[in-house]
């Protein structure tokens, strides 16, 4: 069974590949509600979890967390651990366990077609924000392979929608205006990207977006305004910010009011002063995404350039306000997905349809490099190995290598991920440790009882040995790299791993 699954922040999605159709599952609730997705959520009670579906308790003494998935982006690693109510538990194992009660919920509770009912083999084509770095993306792959799918590839969430959007727009893209903005609000992220759709050829030519923003935060700005409005001192926090959300999603163009009930009263918050105070955000959004809208221009005079379309995809997206601002600012070629929360999954359960011929080429969609002496040892540069706009292969690996005579007995590497860099070559945005290394140049040095933690570095009289550092850039867009001391054989590998 092929399917497409956008593991989401407030809600995970799947579409599966039937005879070129890509519909969405839906799933039974024990309530007997219909639902188009999963909710993103566990619950904990006497150190029982429970996720997803099972996780839909109005039981007292249960605790529900939500948005776990922001928590993949954030330093720590696979090992980090998360309080679930009476609990902590590592990252990597929530994950995990949400992703293996998907699995049980899409073979036992999905509506799936009756010809795949039968098929118990889940082979998927799953996706990221663009912007995650290296660990987040290490982390989901290996999970969703630990649940018990077969994912055959990882794209961005942005390049997927941009797939569904071909899909069901082809007439808007002709010769002259051949590019697709794709603007994703999901519940905790905001991706855009600029997607050049040759028939039904694409590529992600580059990717933005802001790690720190998303659904979640308008949640917030209606959580705060009830609490003002209310003049409220004591109340569940986590419950109200439930009722936020829920209103929130409510919400339809033809609204005056919200109206969310605390205790024994009724707080009232006009439809229209929630509009301004989220307009803020939806400018942050923009902003975030000029870097791309300015990678499609072709005439300073004109906004949009060869632009066919801003493709408005992301749950967090139908909020009618969002729509309001976009129109306002870029007229009528803002085209909004008829089914915003689905798209990135349709898009991915495309691109694991072999019959689609639909073809994707992905970008890293941010900087890993190293940074090394400079200046004789009296300044730093960062070297950039791999840059945002590297092509990811579609199968074998991108290698690069870095070859040079060493000029001490042991080297201190600082391998980084960042969003990109300034024009002076200095990382900038999101930064993110891939590996602190220190490689023994000197043979002496080169054995296992030698703590190279607490050895002193010395400078050579004159250079020594040839290294050479070679770099592997996967499919999935995760690198592996290797230190190998050229005179005596003497080498070390690095990549992200439990």
């Amino acid at each position: 069974m092929q399917l497409g699954i956008d593991f989401g922040t407030t809600k995970t999605v799947v579409a599966v590949c039937d005879r070129g159709n890509y519909p969405v599952v839906h799933f039974q609730t024990d309530g007997g509600d219909t639902l188009d997705g999963i909710p993103s959520i566990v619950a904990e009670k006497d150190g029982e979890l429970r996720y997803g579906l099972d996780a839909l308790i109005d039981e007292p003494g249960w605790t529900v967390v939500r948005s776990f998935k922001r928590a993949l982006g954030e330093p720590g690693g696979p090992e980090r651990k998360l309080a679930i109510g009476s609990v902590e538990v590592p990252v990597f194992d929530l994950l995990v366990g949400f992703l293996s009660a998907l699995r049980t919920a899409i073979l036992e509770r999905g509506n799936l077609p009756k010809s795949k009912k039968k098929d118990r083999e889940l082979r998927a084509v799953v996706a990221t924000p663009a912007h995650a770095l290296g660990a987040q993306r290490f982390l989901t792959l290996e999970a969703f392979r630990r649940a018990g799918f077969d994912v055959i590839a990882t794209l961005n969430e942005p390049s997927a929608a941009g797939f569904e959007y071909t899909h069901a727009h082809a007439s808007t893209i002709t010769a002259k205006r051949e590019h697709v903005v794709v603007y994703d609000l999901g519940g905790g992220t905001f991706d855009a990207s600029l997607v050049r759709v040759t028939d039904l050829k694409h590529d992600a030519v580059v990717t933005a977006g802001d790690a720190k923003l998303g659904g979640d935060d308008f949640d917030a700005v209606l959580l705060d305004m009830v609490v003002r409005a209310g003049k409220l001192r004591r109340f569940d926090r986590a419950q109200l910010l439930d009722q936020c959300r829920d209103a929130k999603e409510r919400i339809n163009p033809s609204s005056k009011k919200i109206s969310i009930d605390v205790d024994d009263k009724t707080v009232t918050v006009p439809i229209a002063d929630y509009y301004d105070a989220c307009t803020p955000l939806v400018e942050r959004t923009i902003e975030a995404m000029l870097p791309v809208i300015r990678r499609a221009q072709t005439d300073e005079a004109e906004a949009l350039g060869d632009i066919a379309g801003i493709y408005v995809v992301g749950g967090a997206s139908a909020l009618p306000i969002v729509g309001r601002v976009l129109r306002e600012r870029f007229g009528r070629r803002v085209h909004r997905s008829p089914y915003p929360s689905a798209a990135t999954a349709v898009g991915l359960a495309i691109a694991a349809d072999d019959t689609s011929g639909f073809s994707l080429t992905d970008r890293f969609s941010r900087t890993f490099g190293v940074f090394r002496e400079a200046e004789g040892g009296s300044d730093v540069a960062f070297d950039i190995i791999f840059d945002r706009e590297t092509e990811l292969p579609s199968r074998e690996a991108v290698r690069k290598e870095r070859r040079y005579q060493v000029a001490h007995d042991l080297g201190h590497f600082r391998f980084v991920e960042c969003t990109g860099v300034d024009r002076a070559g200095v990382p900038e945005g999101d930064l993110s440790l891939f590996a602190d290394v220190r490689f023994p140049f000197a043979p002496e040095l080169q054995r296992d009882e030698v703590d190279l933690a607490v050895a002193p570095v010395h400078r050579l009289p004159d250079l020594g040995t040839t290294v050479c550092e070679s770099y592997e850039l996967d499919p999935h867009g995760l690198v592996r790299l290797s230190i190998k001391d050229e005179r005596t054989g003497y080498a070390r590998t690095f990549e992200l791993r439990r």
